[in-house]
């Protein structure tokens, strides 16, 4: 009885061990941080002045710090900056994902530019003071952009919030609550030629129908182009690409049309929830693997005394640099390969498409010794984690005798022919006619 008492204890604790890791990973299988309770996030605060020219100058320090997770009036969990963000509709933590050491946190300051206005929450007043918190992951999974809000005394009137920066001392506490969050899951991007990539945009808020502006730009060769606009408030958008439906639920993620060469750039997607301004930008590169080829097949057999041109060509591949080197080993590879010197090269084609092409040949004339080697094309490019090889073992012999001899037996059994047979009769063809005349 006591026997089955305790399996029945282990099978209970068992199970719920199982449903307490399920329930720490994300949809996709991904590990959570939602029950996190704190994480080190170095302060970058700012020290700004007026010079003497009237311009503002900004000293940027950089303070040991703090991001715990908590209620309003729970005391700091270690002995330096505290950022205590207490609970509101916002948990930057439910988006977070992978492991504590892969994450990397920093806190900023953050100036609403001179907009006074009360966020339009419990608790919230005019004087507010904002900070912004963004974790990266490391493997570049997401980043994510907290506003936090901290109520503290009132500004002197008339000053620029950035001016009147409320002082923070080493080991100050400083409530908080997360009012909006910005994030994307598609940091940067690199995609192949007519493809249609989703990049991913998103934001919550910590209060109903807020007013906000959402817009897609893209940003290359110093300029802007707008791509998409969305106003809550007058509810309606310019450009295509957003699923307008979506916005209301914070998604605000932008499909791109086939992509092309022209489509590289700079994604800027930025939402305004005043006085909040919140962006990211993501890189989109394009990338195409060459196709690479020879012109010869596994086994090339040649015979001594001729020649030929062996050529490797890359193809339809982007962007423009690439590497080809032809190479040779005895077989069954060699730790110090030989590199071709009389290698040449075609010049980059370029395709509508916007890929290029190119050809790297040399001329082979072996000799008897060179018979086993093996000849390598080699191509490394961007797009590749390893470089692509194409070979070709080389066999080489002398020319056939048996060709030669029987050429001469041949030429041979011709004469004969001719002066045993034709001949004589050649000869009483001419007597004959002398006899007529």
């Amino acid at each position: 009885m006591i026997f089955l008492r305790t399996r029945k204890y282990i099978m209970f604790w068992l199970f719920g061990g199982l449903i307490l890791a399920l329930l720490r990973l994300g949809v996709n299988g991904a590990q959570t941080l939602y029950d996190v309770h704190w994480l080190p996030c170095p302060f970058v605060d700012e020290k700004v002045n007026i010079n003497e020219e009237g311009h503002t100058e900004t000293k940027y320090i950089n303070r040991e710090a703090v991001l715990q997770f908590g209620n309003v009036g729970d005391k700091s969990l270690h002995p330096t900056i505290t950022f205590l963000v207490t609970a509101s509709k916002v948990d930057m933590r439910r988006y977070l994902e992978g492991s504590e050491d892969t994450l990397n946190c920093e806190i900023r300051r953050y100036s609403t530019g001179g907009i006074v206005m009360r966020w339009p929450t419990a608790g919230a007043q005019d004087h507010d003071a904002w900070f912004t918190c963004t974790i990266r992951h490391t493997q570049d999974l997401f980043v994510i952009t907290t506003f936090l809000r901290h109520t503290t005394a009132a500004p002197a009137q008339g000053e620029v919030d950035f001016l009147q920066w409320k002082t923070v001392n080493d080991r100050d506490l400083l409530t908080t609550s997360a009012a909006m969050v910005v994030l994307t899951r598609t940091p940067s991007v690199e995609v192949g030629f007519l493809k249609e990539p989703n990049l991913h945009c998103q934001f919550a808020v910590d209060h109903k129908l807020p007013n906000a502006t959402v817009e897609w730009r893209l940003q290359k060769h110093g300029e802007r182009s707008k791509l998409f606009s969305y106003s809550s408030r007058t509810g309606k958008s310019e450009g295509s690409g957003v699923a307008v439906k979506a916005i209301a639920a914070g998604n605000v993620s932008y499909k791109l049309p086939h992509t092309k060469k022209h489509s590289e750039g700079t994604y800027i997607c930025s939402v305004m929830v005043p006085p909040l301004y919140g962006s990211h930008d993501i890189p989109l590169t394009l990338s195409e693997q060459p196709r690479v080829s020879i012109n010869v097949g596994s086994t090339l057999s040649m015979t001594l005394g001729k020649d030929q041109k062996l050529i490797c060509d890359a193809e339809e591949y982007y962007p423009l640099d690439v590497n080809i080197e032809w190479y040779r080993e005895v077989s069954g590879g060699s730790p110090t390969p030989s590199f071709l010197k009389n290698v040449l090269y075609s010049s980059h084609r370029l395709h509508q498409d916007g890929t290029y092409s190119l050809s790297a040949f040399f001329y082979l004339q072996p000799s008897l010794e060179d018979s086993g080697y093996k000849y390598t094309c080699r191509v490394s490019h961007k797009s590749l984690l390893i470089p692509i090889r194409k070979s070709f073992y080389l066999i080489v012999t002398e020319p056939d005798s048996t060709m030669w001899y029987i050429t001469v037996i041949g030429f041979i059994i011709a004469m004969l022919v001719i002066l045993c047979y034709l001949l004589p009769q050649y000869l009483a063809g001419r007597k004959a006619a002398k006899k007529r005349f």
